[in-house]
């Protein structure tokens, strides 16, 4: 028996939303890959708490709920102490007001599958570590298949592992055909990301920051063709101020990719894409919070002095620029901002992003520094969307299909 649509609209996404759950066992992917310290204690449930709204609605409509989910990156193969999810199901419990079933023993052995079978609608399980088992990185169907039996419906709400084609991210959905949905965290980074990239409102910025090119590169070639503005800032800039002739003192540069970024510079012209280089910079003579400090034109660092943030004369500039846009992208931070001597322009370029969302923009941050910036500064809920998956939206932003969204999609 599939589970009955509810009398409300059909989104193109199969939504839970839609969706009655009740009678049936759930295979549920989630992304609880949360920090703790050394005694195992959770410094930060945010994961956690993002996939409640999913876990919550399931859990109401009378569903058996399989969580699964992985925690760092076991080496050996099978189990180990330090990795076991044990602490989260204990903290889920907490956060559900419920029970959570939880074993630490791995498939095979008979007990996580009895515990399955026997969970009755509007009980909750945790699978121990997804990881323990080496075929779920390989993309294992063998894997997949025995999680699927478990089950008679799949929801995956793990945007975080949604650029893995893992077993239970991606493959398990081909054994459910009819009954594979996104959970209310997946949707909403899909339309919003969706809503980004083919639909902006113009004019549309994107501020792209960061220490090297490299790890930018598809991004900003993937852009090009979509934006009106693009401002670099962060460590990245200075292999575009060296390839432009300045003088960038012992600031970070990849000299190997200064061809690419003259090269990137011409497309930006010949496409009419403006794009900005901070004029100034906040530059330190040493890699230090309480190093000595000074503000210099970006060509013209002194030697044995780094960069460390934007200066006063680019925040004002990048303030133009973000209260002009109707759809900014912002993925990376201006400078040092974990110091807190070098975090103005990041702060800056926060609160700029704020004041316009204000105004009616549609901003999205992304990408785990410029997602901790907004979080410290407490302005995440000033902003339009801020994206759980720093790897999974990066992939997204190059223009690449991520296999835990197409597997649902298919």
């Amino acid at each position: 028996m599939r589970p009955q649509p509810c009398a409300t609209h059909h989104t193109v996404m199969k939504s839970i939303q839609d969706t009655n759950f009740a009678g049936h066992k759930v295979l549920l992917r989630v992304d609880f890959n949360v920090p703790v310290d050394e005694n195992k204690h959770i410094t930060d449930d945010t994961r956690m708490r993002e996939s409640l709204p999913t876990i919550n609605k399931l859990l109401a409509d009378g569903a058996s709920l399989i969580i699964m989910a992985h925690f760092g990156r076991p080496k050996k193969g099978g189990f180990e102490p330090e990795l076991t999810l044990e602490p989260v199901a204990r903290h889920l419990e907490q956060l559900i007001g419920r029970p959570v079933a939880f074993t630490q023993q791995l498939l095979g052995s008979g007990e996580p599958e009895a515990m399955a079978a026997s969970l009755k609608p509007g009980e909750a399980m945790l699978l121990e570590n997804i990881r323990f088992y080496p075929e779920e990185t390989k993309g294992g169907e063998e894997l997949a298949r025995q999680l699927a039996a478990l089950g008679d419906c799949y929801v995956n709400d793990a945007f975080g592992a949604a650029h893995r084609e893992h077993s239970s991210t991606a493959v398990i959905a081909r054994f459910f055909p009819n009954d594979k949905y996104f959970g209310f965290l997946m949707e909403n980074e899909v339309r919003n990301l969706e809503h980004l990239m083919q639909a902006p409102q113009r004019p549309f910025t994107a501020i792209i920051g960061g220490s090297k090119v490299s790890s930018k590169i598809g991004i900003l070639e993937n852009l090009i063709d979509k934006v009106d503005n693009i401002v670099i800032i962060g460590g990245m800039r200075y292999t575009f101020t060296k390839a432009l002739g300045g003088h960038i003192g012992n600031s970070i540069c990849e000299d190997d990719k200064m061809e690419l970024a003259l090269e990137l510079m011409r497309r930006m012209d010949e496409r009419g894409v403006r794009y900005y280089l901070p004029a100034d910079s906040v530059v330190a003579d040493r890699f230090d919070n309480d190093a000595a400090t000074m503000v210099v034109p970006s060509g013209e660092v002194p030697d044995g002095w780094e960069s460390m943030d934007c200066g006063p004369e680019s925040c004002q500039m990048l303030r133009e620029v973000i209260m002009q846009s109707k759809t900014i992208l912002w993925n990376g931070p201006a400078g040092v901002f974990e110091m807190p001597a070098f975090a103005q322009g990041t702060r800056q370029i926060a609160t700029y992003v704020a004041e316009a969302c204000a105004a009616g923009c549609f901003a999205a941050v992304g990408g785990g520094d410029s997602v901790a910036a907004v979080k410290q500064m407490g302005l995440a809920d000033k902003m339009s969307y801020v994206s759980t998956g720093g790897g999974a939206m990066l992939e997204y932003l190059e223009g690449k299909e991520l296999p835990g969204i197409r597997a649902i999609k298919d």
